[in-house]
């Protein structure tokens, strides 16, 4: 209990760290406008689409709009490598702008279905490299790494609640006006969002800025199907994933035409089921905590595959609005039971050097199989009735989850689980304390023990940097030149400078007497402090920032 107080007080004061610096809180308060908006445009072009077209309208524009999206979201990412990043995301709101402000437009002057739906594809293809660049510019904003953890903790608090934010303000102005006025609203949060962009100060960085060639790209992509396709308990779980994700796609469908025709809950209501989600997701969040450090995560996996199918089939034999609305909850639930174990899964099964290839090709097959699954559903509905669409794809899961058990199980038994100690000596260093349980579960899993005599030289100044350390017994002495100038006991960490600045060591660390520390590679210290899975671009966009006056155990030296 005292430890998680201690982790909850660090959290807290990194989080009024991020607060306090001018940069990151409008850095923050623009991605809260952006992704709440983002909510909700995408509860509006379901209704829209629904009123002009049906279910089937419905399908077909969460396809189109999604499928471009999964094409670009892999390229997208370089923009804010070429480019400044807070111009990247200026250029993307205000695209974002001119063509949500011009779906609007269209709605109240009636103009052609075609015409909305192109600029509802438009809009989401441009809004993929948002993301990417706020990831990458916080960084540079940051001014210590707790600061930096915590502004990513800060960001993914911020999903979480807009997807229940977003669909229920979508809602409520669909209950009472049309969705003119929502594309309007999104509009207007995306204006907020670029003025709180305008407020970033950010020093140019001469970052190199080679060309990046298509066949590396290319190579990339296949090195993480290969290794998926190598792994014959991966390759079941990605299937499950990418048919959890049809799921979802069409849920999206369901949810339009179970709110208007079965539910009686009219066009408002659209919102307030995706809002229910939202809900169930941030308990079922809460919920995943307790898989920390579990040794079997393959059965909380597939129990929130299962919590996917169970609630839709329910539905069709109990269609009633308050049942609907805690049904929906409880898929939010399973989605955020299974998004956690599975990621944990992944990052257990996927040898590190091709992890981020591996996300990188999984984020692609989501995207694309929402689309499917969405485009799917109405002729599910048109074929069997929404009831009868309802049940089919409810069972869908829960029946590939009893023919994938057995090879998805073996993932736990091949996987190696980090030691509690070293969880607990990794949570208890303040850079890393606002990070998720799950991610500190896989951070810990790449700490390197290392036991060391006294008057052994750990670091030397002047040397490049490579690693991170954490003292877990015994002393160490800091020194600059020839002088001593401080030591570090158990709970202190050195090393950050030299990695988060890309310069080298700027001191000399020794052990005083007999030690045991433990070691955190570079590409695994600096992917943790953007929450980023590790690779070689995430780790040149970190070293880019400008980090000074670091503390260090305590003390603030320019250990390196």
């Amino acid at each position: 209990m005292r430890g998680a107080a201690a982790r909850l007080a660090e959290s807290a004061a990194a989080f009024g760290a991020v607060v306090r610096n001018p940069n990151l809180r409008w850095l923050e308060l623009a991605w809260t406008g952006s992704i709440i908006g983002h909510y909700a445009y995408l509860v509006a072009v379901s209704v829209y689409a629904y009123g002009v077209g049906g279910e089937k309208a419905v399908g077909l524009i969460f396809l189109a709009r999604l499928m471009p999206a999964a094409l670009a979201a892999p390229f997208a990412g370089m923009l804010g490598d070429r480019y400044r990043r807070e111009r990247v995301l200026l250029l993307t709101n205000v695209c974002r702008i001119v063509l949500v402000g011009s779906a609007a437009v269209g709605v109240f002057l009636d103009a052609e279905p075609l015409i909305i739906y192109v600029l509802a594809v438009a809009a989401t293809i441009v809004t993929t490299p948002f993301r990417s660049a706020q990831a990458a510019l916080t960084p540079q904003l940051a001014r210590s790494p707790s600061e930096l953890t915590a502004a990513n903790a800060v960001a993914s608090g911020i999903d979480s609640l807009a997807l229940f934010i977003g669909p229920a303000i979508a809602g409520l102005l669909l209950a009472v006006a049309s969705t003119g006025l929502v594309f309007t609203m999104t509009a207007l949060l995306l204006v907020l969002s670029a003025l709180f962009i305008l407020l970033i100060r950010v020093e140019p960085s001469e970052r190199p800025r080679g060309e990046v060639e298509p066949s590396t790209i290319m190579s990339e992509a296949f090195a993480g199907f290969r290794a998926i396709g190598t792994h014959p308990s991966l390759r079941m779980m990605v299937a499950l994933i990418g048919a959890q994700t049809a799921v979802a796609g069409a849920v999206q469908v369901y949810i339009v035409v179970a709110s208007i025709e079965l539910l009686d809950f009219g066009r408002g209501g659209v919102g307030f089921l995706n809002s229910a989600i939202g809900v169930g997701a941030f308990v079922g969040a809460v919920a995943a905590l307790s898989l920390t450090g579990a040794r079997r995560l393959s059965p909380a996996f597939l129990l929130g595959m299962i919590l996917w199918g169970i609630p839709l089939i329910a539905l069709a034999v109990w269609p009633e609005a308050v049942a609907a609305l805690l049904l929906f909850g409880v898929i939010g639930v399973g989605n955020s039971i299974a998004g956690v174990s599975g990621l944990t899964l992944v990052q257990r099964a996927v040898p590190d050097e091709v992890l981020a290839r591996v996300f990188g090709v999984i984020q692609m097959l989501l995207l694309a199989s929402m689309g499917i699954g969405a485009a799917v559903a109405p002729a599910l509905i048109g074929f069997l009735d929404l009831e009868g669409a309802l049940v089919v794809t409810g069972a869908f899961l829960p029946v590939m989850v009893v023919v994938a058990w057995r090879v998805v199980s073996r993932i736990d038994k091949t996987a190696v689980l980090p030691d509690r100690e070293e969880l607990r000596i990794l949570s208890s260093v303040p850079i890393f304390a606002p990070l998720p349980g799950m991610t500190l579960e896989h951070l810990a899993g790449r700490l390197v023990p290392m036991r060391l005599e006294p008057g052994t030289m750990i670091i030397r100044e002047g040397d490049p940097g490579d690693r991170f350390y954490i003292v877990a017994e015994g002393t160490v002495e800091i020194s600059e030149g020839d002088f001593p100038v401080s030591e570090l006991s158990a709970g202190g960490y050195f090393g950050e400078i030299a990695l988060l600045r890309d310069v080298p060591r700027t001191a000399t660390v020794s052990s005083k007497t007999p030690v045991v520390l433990y070691a955190l590679d570079r590409e695994d210290f600096l992917a943790a402090v953007t929450s980023h899975a590790p690779s070689a671009e995430a780790a040149e966009e970190v070293v880019s920032s400008r980090l000074a006056g670091m503390p260090v155990g305590g003390a603030r030296l320019p250990t390196g």
